[in-house]
């Protein structure tokens, strides 16, 4: 992973504060993302993992449109620090 130091900061703060934050669901959809696009690379053919990325992949681009849309600030902080592309909005 790209960010292992903002990784470990965000989730002990979250884990003591709030991890219903859109913030947290971001970040914890991301590590999953992270962690099955590397099962990927070495199991091309596990069709029940790709469909479960591309939920996940689904579920954070509904959340980040969500925080693009109340809050722009905290969303382009977001993007920077999990070192993601910005989605592309209607």
């Amino acid at each position: 992973m790209v960010k292992n130091s903002f990784i470990s900061v965000i989730s002990q703060k979250e884990n003591e504060e709030n991890r219903g934050s859109v913030e947290f669901q971001v970040f914890s959809f991301t590590t999953k993302i992270r962690r099955l696009t590397s099962h990927l690379e070495l199991h091309k053919k596990d069709s029940s993992s790709q469909r479960g990325l591309r939920k996940i992949l689904g579920k954070r681009q509904r959340l980040l449109a969500y925080l693009s849309k109340r809050n722009r600030g905290r969303y382009k902080e977001l993007i920077g620090e999990l070192d993601i592309r910005e989605i592309k909005t209607h």
